[in-house]
């Protein structure tokens, strides 16, 4: 089965969940931890590291490698400006690059409408899996979005 007729079939098993009793709800009632779907390069060390934070923060992960994340990207409404190394889907909304958990864990328990998802556009250093030791503890200021399905986006969250 080719990745797109895997990936499309994803999505809309994902968006009917989140219609009818999102998958993270069901697992988080039953005392098991919401399941984050990722979409990565096989090579990149950084997207590890992310997911790494996410398992330590409290979330299952499943980790698919791909050839080009930015089909993913597009695929799940999220537009190249807000694009980063890796495309994630949990509980109906789409992620994109290195957010944190903690944003996560809010826009699973806000449960916004008429949301795409949030994203961390870039590889802003010191976000998470941008924050290992190979990069000295190096920081930059960056924002969490929170991408709407018309293309706009506001702030989530600053990181300073």
């Amino acid at each position: 089965m080719s990745l797109r007729v895997n990936l499309r079939r994803r999505w809309l098993l994902t968006a009917a969940a989140a219609v009818a009793l999102p998958a993270w709800a069901t697992r988080a009632a039953k005392g098991g931890k919401p399941m984050v779907e990722v979409w990565k390069s096989p090579s990149c060390g950084c997207c590890g590291d992310w997911i790494k934070h996410l398992e330590a923060n409290g979330f299952e992960v499943k980790a698919f490698d791909v050839d080009d994340a930015s089909k993913v990207r597009r695929r799940v409404g999220f537009a190249d400006k807000y694009g980063s190394c890796h495309t994630a889907l949990v509980g109906g909304y789409a992620l994109e690059g290195h957010v944190p958990a903690r944003e996560i864990k809010r826009l699973l328990n806000e449960k916004p409408q008429g949301v795409v998802g949030i994203a961390v556009p870039g590889m802003p250093l010191g976000s998470p899996g941008m924050d290992g030791p190979i990069y000295g503890g190096q920081k930059t200021p960056y924002d969490v979005v929170l991408v709407k399905r018309d293309g706009s986006a506001s702030v989530y969250q600053s990181y300073r």
